[in-house]
């Protein structure tokens, strides 16, 4: 702790010993770090929590005596704790203002009595106590090196058995353990900050110069620099600005305001006090909250250089890049030795990775690393993408379109025989030459600690292990090298509670190595971890199941668990009130229960991956459970539960059961927590869920459709958005839930989520609209809201999830004409026309659709559909499709271009009379019923109808008027009154028993086909008394 209060912290410069700590963020982040590490102290550690300090930490205090009630004497000036050490001085003293703390358990019960002021109360403890760990547990402690500390506590321990001592080296590596924490933390939070240059800065301004003037198109009016003096750093503030950080200062004039006075410095830019009256000199103090940068700062400020620069954006964003593109080609050219030409140069529209303004991240340099291998390098990225514990992609299929999903091993195709993955890819290992780092060797002697210690060194080595950065591929990697896996796993079957909850914190951090995850299996970790599930004691439990969690990244592994009986393990810990060997004493014992549960639910999570491990879940009795979980209050715990709902809902098992036990009422209501991952299970869940008519409506019944509209305006998570567009499509798809949505101005808001958003968004977001469209009211608002232009801009996609959807919508407007005027000016027509030449066969059949509406609403349809070069031709060609559905939808299109005598007789022409013919022996009522509606077109055209014949069309049909489906009857007796109209297919249909059928028929109450089976019997009737009168004259 004390070198991150050396090294991090910003103290002010008021002389050594003096100094105070400023009011930063970045203090303030290891203020609270520090708070939460003493509040959980006495939970986790108790024994340690009554350890006694070796000095009291002393400071002064706001809080009053009567702050204090139970556990302390007071009076109206003092306090003290009536805990006191073994010479019965008290643990805590306060005579106003000052006050003395002689334990941690003292210092967590003072910060949950300060309550609101606890960070104040942490700030003065810390500034009153410059080295804290020399005053808790002596001035040894304080000169300790990093490097060394642990192995010197593991010698201590070994040449003394003293059970103090002991707590005391506990203690230090707890402390030790605090201070890499904050090191890191701190790291972690200022790699984050932005950080400005002057060079940075300048080209900003030349670039809003460029973009100024008295124009209305025109950013700002002016933007100048208040001093023409440059320094040789490129700073124009005063030396004694330049040391906090600030670079220069800038007026500038936008449209709408005043002038504004801009501190531009090392942190971000922000307004100052502006120009005094009297001599012109800068008010340096800030007046405005710290932005990343001049543009940002500008558009929070004028709403009209926020227009505007939204409209030059890209030519901004392109004079930015250029010269950082230019600088990686010369050194490029530095590099290889040779000019880079045009041809070999970034594209301009290509994307750039590159960021001006990101600050560089901090890493230490590990020179072992860059000796391995480039492909190892490649492999294990590769590895951890995969592994990668993903949500949307893998449980949403239309979401997973365009990706390579058939080369991850997470997707939701997940074979249920589980065969073996490819296991080929090589490791990091060490070269035999390679530059180690320290932390290789420090983890070699602590693995021969725990190799060859007692009880209590293994402990203590344990620990120290875990002090390492577990987290950093050097450390994970150096614990196998050196046979420490082995170990970690081997100490999990031993007897001694400690070693193993050791051995899993460590093995539970180093498992989301992709490589350590498949060492364990290999070396039969996965077989003791399920067996620990059965231990009386649950931080066991629980760390087990996190491992497992960890772990079941991959096929094997998730095996592994279900072979040996975990499943069945990981449900029961869902329902933990079982008999603990641990006392159930306070609240703490419900906690644990919760952790427990919420453990084996995340272990769950990641083996529900696996087709075969739902089937087992579901048997094990894991849905009631999680259906019982669901209704906890605790939200960590439901974002496992709901992961594993969600993953299990693709099964139509699961989806009949999660209605079963009312699943839906509270995930719906889990949508009204301000969680977001959690609300983005929760939507991806009832996306699942919601294919069945009964699950919409109880998503309505239960008030989930106005949550789901107000999270459309979360568009900065894209994954929530994606998870919410996709159940608001599903639940769009009942039409009582459509006229929520449009109470909700829902379809406002899908119509605005039309442009700049991932495609995994837009799938959604279109399939929702599509829906919705298929009503009049719905169409109307999508129109005045401009949502037609968008609609059509996505048609010249590649994603065929999108181009399904989105062929869908354009269709659905297409029925109303001010829409379809628009589509037609906006050449919507044609581009889908050429999406008939998609590959993908779904793709091709919603492009036919849609085509439908267009031809029919469209003005001058006949002379449109002839404008396509080659557009009849390809038509026809689909009709040699296999595919049910594109043989429906491209029937159904020809029905719509033979209305027109000039399309029908070319399409003639073209052969679609033998082709349909071919169609008729089909027993799919859809295809059935739009093939009768071509034909009956098609047969309006020269010698059609006897061609018809000619090819055996006519005895199939006949036998559509047998099937139960009211529009394909209807059809069929239509074309069978056009082919009629030829003597020979009378007599082939009356010798095929169309007359009786077609009688049943004239009594229908639908009149179309009364009207059509009458008037085919009264041509069969002619025809015979023709014959007959023949016969007989």
């Amino acid at each position: 702790m004390g070198v991150a209060l050396t090294r991090s912290a910003q103290w002010t410069a008021a002389g050594y010993g003096t100094g105070t700590l400023e009011i930063t963020p970045l203090n303030e982040e290891i203020l609270k770090e520090i708070i939460v590490f003493v509040e959980h102290f006495i939970y986790k550690y108790p024994q340690e929590a009554k350890f006694v300090f070796v000095e009291p930490l002393e400071w002064n205090t706001d809080l009053k005596p009567s702050a204090f009630q139970s556990g302390y004497f007071f009076s109206e000036t003092t306090v003290e704790s009536q805990e006191v050490d073994k010479n019965g001085q008290p643990l805590l003293f306060l005579s106003v203002p000052k006050i003395k703390v002689r334990s941690f358990g003292q210092l967590a019960c003072l910060l949950s009595i300060a309550k609101d002021t606890k960070l104040k109360e942490a700030q003065a403890c810390i500034e009153g106590n410059r080295d804290p760990v020399v005053k808790i547990l002596g001035s040894e402690f304080g000169e300790m090196k990093e490097d060394s500390i642990a192995l010197n506590i593991l010698n201590k321990i070994k040449a003394d058995d003293d059970h103090e001592n002991e707590i005391k080296m506990k203690i230090a590596i707890l402390l030790k353990e605090l201070d890499l924490h904050l090191l890191n933390h701190t790291l972690k939070y200022i790699s984050l900050q932005i950080s400005l240059n002057p060079v940075t800065v300048k080209k900003d301004i030349e670039l809003l110069q460029s973009f100024s003037g008295k124009g209305e198109k025109t950013v700002l009016e002016s933007i100048e620099y208040t001093s023409d003096y440059e320094f040789s750093n490129g700073c124009r503030a005063p030396p004694w600005r330049q040391i906090h950080g600030e670079m220069c200062y800038v007026l500038v004039k936008p449209h709408d305001v005043e002038v504004l006075c801009i501190t531009c410095s090392t942190e971000g830019v922000f307004l100052n006090g502006g120009k005094t009256d009297d001599e012109g000199d800068i008010d340096y103090e800030r007046k405005s909250e710290v932005y990343k940068d001049l543009v940002t700062l500008l558009k929070e400020k004028s709403a009209i250089f926020s227009e505007n620069m939204s409209k030059q954006e890209f030519t901004f964003n392109e004079e930015q890049k250029n010269p950082i593109e230019e600088k990686q080609i010369k050194e490029k050219e530095a590099v290889s030795g040779k000019v880079i030409t045009s041809s070999d140069r970034p594209k301009k529209n290509e994307i750039s990775f590159v960021k001006t303004h990101m600050a560089k991240r901090l890493e230490p340099s590990l020179n072992w690393r860059t000796k391995v291998d480039f492909k190892i390098h490649k492999s294990s990225a590769k590895d951890s993408q995969e592994e990668k514990h993903g949500r949307l992609e893998k449980t949403r299929p239309s979401l997973s379109h365009g990706k390579t999903v058939d080369k991850t091993e997470e997707t939701i195709s997940e074979s249920s025989s589980e065969s073996e993955e490819d296991e080929g890819q090589p490791d990091h290992r060490q070269e035999a030459n390679a530059d180690l780092p320290s932390e290789y060797w420090q983890i070699q002697k602590l693995v021969k600690y725990l190799k060859g210690g007692n009880q209590t060194a293994t402990v203590i080595a344990l620990c120290s292990m875990k002090d390492f950065n577990l987290a950093q591929e050097t450390c994970q990697l150096a614990i196998r090298d050196v046979g420490g896996l082995e170990v970690l796993i081997n100490l999990l079957d031993t007897d001694e509670v400690k070693c193993k909850i050791g051995s899993l914190k460590i093995l539970k951090e180093i498992s989301h190595n992709p490589q350590i995850r498949r060492n364990i299996v290999d070396l039969g970790g996965l077989p003791i971890m399920v067996s620990i599930l059965d231990s009386s004691y649950k931080s066991l439990k629980c760390l087990a199941a996190e491992t497992i969690a960890n772990v079941a990244k991959f096929k094997r592994a998730r095996r592994a668990v279900r072979q040996h009986g975990g499943i069945n393990k990981l449900v029961a810990l869902l329902d933990c009130a079982q008999n603990s060997t641990e006392p159930a004493q306070s609240s703490l014992y419900e906690t644990r229960d919760v952790e427990v549960a919420r453990c084996g639910a995340l272990a769950l999570w990641s083996c529900s991956k696996s087709h075969s491990n739902k089937e087992a879940i579901r048997k094990a009795g894991g849905i009631p459970l999680l259906a019982q979980l669901l209704k906890t209050s605790h939200e960590n715990m439901l974002i496992p539960v709901v992961g594993t709902l969600q993953e299990c809902a693709s099964e139509e098992n699961y989806r009949a059961a999660i209605k079963a036990e009312k699943i839906i009422e509270n995930l719906v209501k889990n949508l009204n927590s301000e969680n977001e991952q959690l609300q983005e299970h929760c939507a991806m869940a009832i996306y699942q869920c919601a294919e069945d008519e009964e699950t919409r409506d109880l998503v309505r019944l239960h008030g989930g459709l106005k949550p789901l509209a107000n999270l459309l305006n979360n568009t900065k998570n894209k994954e929530l958005l994606a998870a919410v567009t996709g159940a608001i499509w599903k639940c769009s798809i009942s039409k009582e839930n459509v006229i929520k949505f449009r109470e909700y101005k829902a379809i406002e808001t899908l119509v605005g989520l039309l442009t700049d958003q991932p495609e995994e968004v837009l799938v959604n977001v279109v399939g929702a609209l599509g829906e919705c469209c298929q009503e009049h009211e719905n169409r109307v608002i999508v129109r005045r809201c401009g949502g037609i232009q968008p609609l059509v801009n996505l048609l010249v996609g590649i994603n065929h999830a999108l181009l399904v959807n989105v062929t869908k919508a354009v269709g659905a407007c297409a029925v109303e004409p001010e829409s379809m005027a628009i589509i037609d000016r906006l050449d919507g027509v044609r581009l889908l026309w050429s999406l008939l030449k998609n590959p993908h066969p779904d793709v091709k059949a919603s492009a036919a659709w849609a085509l439908c509406p267009c031809i029919e609403n469209a003005k001058d349809a006949g002379e449109m559909v002839r404008s396509f070069v080659g557009g009849l031709e390809l038509v026809v060609n689909l009709l040699k499709s296999d595919n049910k559905e594109v043989l429906a939808s491209v029937c159904a299109a020809i029905t719509n271009i033979a209305k027109d005598q000039e399309n029908l007789a070319v399409i003639t022409d073209h052969g679609v009379v033998p082709l349909l013919s071919k169609l008729a022996n089909t027993n799919n009522d859809k295809l059935r019923r739009h093939l009768a509606e071509a034909v009956s077109r098609c047969c309006m055209w020269g010698r059609n109808r006897v061609a018809f014949g000619e090819h055996r069309a006519v005895a199939p049909l006949v036998r559509y008027l047998k099937s139960n489906d009211t529009n394909v009857h209807r059809a069929t007796a239509q074309a069978l009154y056009q082919l009629s109209e030829d003597a020979d297919n009378c007599i082939t249909m009356h010798e095929n028993g169309a007359v009786k059928l077609l009688l049943d028929m004239v009594g229908s109450p639908d009149q179309e086909l009364q009207e059509a089976a009458a008037g085919c019997i009264s041509n069969i009737r002619r025809l015979a008394l023709a014959t007959e009168k023949a016969r007989y004259s």
